[in-house]
């Protein structure tokens, strides 16, 4: 039974293999070729050398300068918030009121202009240049504050009329380069290196004593740079042992006017929700 089982299979093995050889050979009489005729050297395509180009970013490469985020608008939002505890304000010697800080950036919005939040670019145009020279991070500690924000951060009378609350001024220091503001203001006025009007390139000194400064500030037509030493200009949002960099807007050159502090844009100017 044994070899009658293996004949068998030999058998049918031995079918299959002719009925495969059967099938080719008739493929072959039955094929059919075709010529191509075609001049030497004729071409349908012409295939271009190849060029190298750049590389354009990932999504996720447009959003970084120097390997840290790009700064935009949203990093000058309010620093207030309604965890913040009161603070006791003196009016006079007999008198004293308990003010609250606002919510922040939960319960209002930038400056509007043009019925969109707006900070001035060239703001956010200059950390994004020295973040991107230095390699290192700008780090934002005050960039709008609302009226309310403001006299929680400080309560002084000068302070009443700061550019913060118009979107025009912002305070910060570079990450790693903390002792070095001075390094940082060179990068500044570097920045206005290509510009072709003079009076953006040129740079002079603010003399006079109002400056609440030990070090004289700097300005050309569009900007004002005050230097802070680690014992100046501290209050809520600078309360840091570093010196720090202030920024203030003095000419608009898109709307092409100056930017005063004005009462009715500081409190009017935003939304409140």
């Amino acid at each position: 039974m044994r070899y009658y089982f293996f004949f068998l299979l030999t058998l049918l093995t031995a079918c299959s293999g002719l009925e495969r050889s059967e099938q080719e050979r008739m493929r072959r009489v039955n094929a059919k070729a075709e010529e191509i005729y075609r001049l030497k050297g004729e071409k349908f395509l012409t295939i271009e050398i190849p060029k190298k180009r750049k590389r354009e970013q990932y999504s996720f490469e447009k959003y970084t300068i120097g390997n840290h985020p790009r700064i935009t608008k949203e990093y000058f939002r309010c620093r207030g918030s309604a965890k913040n505890p009161s603070v006791m304000l003196k009016k006079n010697t007999k008198n004293a009121i308990c003010h609250f800080d606002c919510g922040g950036y939960d319960k209002h919005s930038l400056p509007v202009r043009e019925e969109k939040e707006y900070i001035y670019p060239v703001l956010i145009d200059l950390l994004n240049y020295i973040q991107e020279k230095t390699q290192k991070k700008v780090v934002i500690t005050c960039g709008h504050r609302c009226p309310v924000h403001n006299v929680y951060a400080d309560a002084s009378k000068k302070n009443q009329s700061s550019k913060h609350l118009i979107g025009a001024e912002v305070d910060f220091y570079v990450q790693g380069m903390e002792q070095c503001p001075k390094e940082i203001v060179d990068l500044i006025m570097n920045y206005y290196e290509n510009v072709e009007e003079a009076s953006y390139k040129s740079f002079a000194r603010y003399t006079s004593a109002d400056s609440n400064v030990s070090i004289n500030p700097w300005y050309n037509k569009e900007i004002f740079i005050k230097l802070f030493d680690k014992n100046e200009g501290r209050d809520f949002d600078n309360n840091h042992p570093y010196p720090y960099i202030s920024l203030q807007m003095r000419y608009d050159k898109l709307g092409k006017k100056r930017v005063l502090y004005s009462w009715h844009q500081a409190f009017n100017g935003f939304m409140r929700w």
